[in-house]
């Protein structure tokens, strides 16, 4: 079965006729982010998110442009569920602050997501980190996300050690394709019963199917907006034939609606996804943000408030950079890609 084709952009007056970009500061720094620029763009079927973080370049900006406009102007696939089962995060916090963090996701959280790997800190803080989780949830799924931060020998030992907090599956433990089937394989032979996830090596690839045709991954966390948009993120999950965990970019509600309906139309939805990152950011564009209640989101629109909007509007000289931003990548995008 061949990738669905993206569709042609629409013209950049058109796309930009209603866009906003916004500033929107965390509680916690996460992936090193302590404020989150992103851009809203509204279509005719509603809106889109366009927030490629600020270090990715033009082409790979392009599948978020895409997203953004699958979203605001083709609207979503119909759904299979209208509530989705959603984890908890804990960004690379010291193990203090843990129950503060989890505070945060409210009362019903059934699985949690550690991050681990982070630079400048070790295999302790990591542990120390996971264990905090544990105790304070010990019937909780747990999972740790490593974002590539190992290289074989380090993710095999510390999933050895971190493995006796009953962890569910590890998310890109290295880098490379041929490194997490290495640690799949390894793994088994040390007989820790820990899956193996695959993010990076899915939404950062120019082949999003690679991973599976080697073998090296039990699952996939697949986002929206990396992967071109939901329709072509349900294409990638089907034809990989694995199981499959939707997840954030760190987006505003908007982003998180496109995950939402990512989610609501799979097939299957066999574990809680990654989109309650709502709750790791003070500010949002919604006046009643997409965060969790009782470990689940509802299915529901995304609309921002317009006194939001402007209350959380950028500097003139980022929305200069953000605009300038979109029409490079929307030259690039729409000239690669036949009307």
């Amino acid at each position: 079965m061949a990738m669905t084709e993206p569709a042609s952009l629409p013209p950049l007056d058109e796309l930009l006729d209603d866009a906003h970009v916004v500033a929107l500061p965390m509680r916690v720094r996460f992936r090193g982010v302590e404020v989150r620029e992103t851009m809203l763009l509204r279509g005719p079927a509603g809106w889109g998110e366009f927030g490629p973080f600020p270090e990715y370049g033009d082409a790979e900006a392009a599948a978020w442009l895409r997203a953004a406009v699958d979203a605001a102007w083709h609207g979503f696939p119909a759904p299979r569920r209208t509530r989705i089962p959603v984890n908890a995060t804990v960004p690379a916090v010291p193990a203090a602050r843990v129950p503060e963090v989890l505070g945060r996701f409210g009362t019903g959280v059934r699985a949690v997501k550690v991050k681990v790997a982070e630079r400048g800190q070790d295999l302790s803080d990591d542990a120390a980190r996971v264990a905090a989780v544990r105790a304070l949830l010990p019937d909780a799924e747990l999972r740790v996300d490593a974002n590539g931060g190992w290289d074989v020998p380090t993710a095999l030992a510390a999933l050895e050690r971190l493995g006796e907090h009953r962890l569910a599956y590890a998310e890109q433990p290295v880098p490379t394709v041929a490194g997490l089937a290495a640690v799949r394989e390894g793994l088994a032979d040390r007989g820790v019963p820990v899956l193996v996830a695959a993010d990076e090596s899915v939404r950062k690839e120019s082949d999003p199917l690679a991973v599976a045709r080697a073998g090296a991954a039990d699952l996939l966390v697949v986002k929206a907006a990396p992967l071109g948009g939901v329709r072509r993120a349900l294409d990638v999950v089907a034809q990989a034939g694995l199981p499959a965990v939707v997840s954030s970019a760190l987006d505003s509600s908007v982003g998180i609606r496109a995950g939402l309906a990512l989610a609501a139309a799979l097939p299957e939805l066999p574990y809680a996804c990654g989109l309650g990152t709502v709750s790791l950011m003070r500010e949002d564009v919604l006046r009643e943000p997409l965060r969790p209640v009782d470990g689940a989101l509802e299915l529901r629109e995304a609309v921002p408030d317009p006194g939001l909007l402007a209350a959380r509007a950028v500097p003139a000289d980022r929305r200069r950079w953000w605009l300038e931003r979109v029409r490079r990548v929307h030259a690039g995008a729409a000239g690669a890609v036949p009307a």
